[in-house]
């Protein structure tokens, strides 16, 4: 089961992850009044959490950010807007942005298949510890079946997020720390990894001084083999903990979305090339 969530994970990521690799959301964020990316990226993922959660608690269900990088934006951002204007935003720009990238797969019975099973797994998981995917299946679904197939998608993005959360602590691998393991895992120095690059050079240090300390890494390029271990389990249990959404469809229906996702999935991968 655990070889299903990582295949339905690289089907539907290119689907949720559409808020940041194309220009339309953010262009319909920045006609809410913002002037700057990270602005449109915390009020349009923070958003279904509601204008009083404080930067405090954002920043422990991100997880990923460093010290101070939330307080920066939120709750800044609800004086621009509101949480439900963020939320219409980002979904008009993404719907905008899949339309054009799928074109005339959005037309066939393939795809309207596709947003049904894919509505009925993202809306079957239990709540119980999946705080960013409970504050997002309390949103209504949306009817129009672009919109319904991105939001479908955002909640087992972020329902596998929560897990992936709790894999890297029980493993004892802070927000930032996991930054530098999926660096090394795609084949690149932490420094130069997009996420956390632009740390303060004495924080960035400390960060890799603390991981060889651990005996994770040997330098900023290499893991241990023990960090590449650590890596693996994460992995393994973020998977594991991503099977539930699925076990709601029949196996048929699991070999069908799957078919219906894959032309969609390599068209949203084509643009990002």
């Amino acid at each position: 089961m655990s070889a299903l969530a990582r295949k339905m994970f690289d089907l539907v990521e290119p689907i949720g992850a559409i808020p940041y690799s194309a220009d339309e959301p953010n262009e319909t964020m920045f006609a809410l009044g913002f002037t700057n990316y990270w602005d449109t990226y915390f009020a349009g993922r923070a958003a279904p959490l509601g204008s009083s959660a404080p930067a405090e608690v954002v920043h422990a269900l991100f997880y990923n950010f460093a010290p101070g990088e939330v307080a920066r934006h939120i709750p800044k951002v609800w004086s621009t807007t509101t949480p439900e204007a963020a939320i219409a935003a980002r979904q008009e720009g993404c719907v905008t942005a899949l339309r054009r990238i799928l074109g005339d797969l959005v037309d066939t019975p393939d795809f309207t298949r596709a947003v049904e099973l894919l509505t009925r797994a993202a809306t079957s998981a239990p709540l119980e510890g999946r705080p960013m995917y409970a504050a997002l299946r309390a949103l209504p679904l949306p009817e129009e079946p672009v919109a319904r197939l991105f939001h479908a998608a955002s909640l087992l993005r972020e329902h596998r997020g929560d897990g992936h959360i709790a894999a890297l602590m029980v493993e004892g691998i802070g927000g930032l720390q996991a930054h530098v393991l999926l660096a090394l895992d795609l084949g690149m120095p932490a420094t130069a990894f997009g996420r956390i690059h632009h740390l303060p050079p004495a924080l960035l240090a400390d960060l890799i001084d603390g991981m060889k300390d651990r005996r994770l890494v040997e330098d900023e390029s290499t893991f241990t083999p023990a960090g590449r271990q650590t890596n693996v389990r994460v992995e393994a249990l973020t998977d594991e903990l991503a099977v539930a959404p699925y076990e709601i469809l029949e196996p048929g229906e699991v070999d069908e979305l799957i078919t219906a996702l894959e032309p969609l999935a390599q068209r949203l991968l084509a643009a990002q090339d």
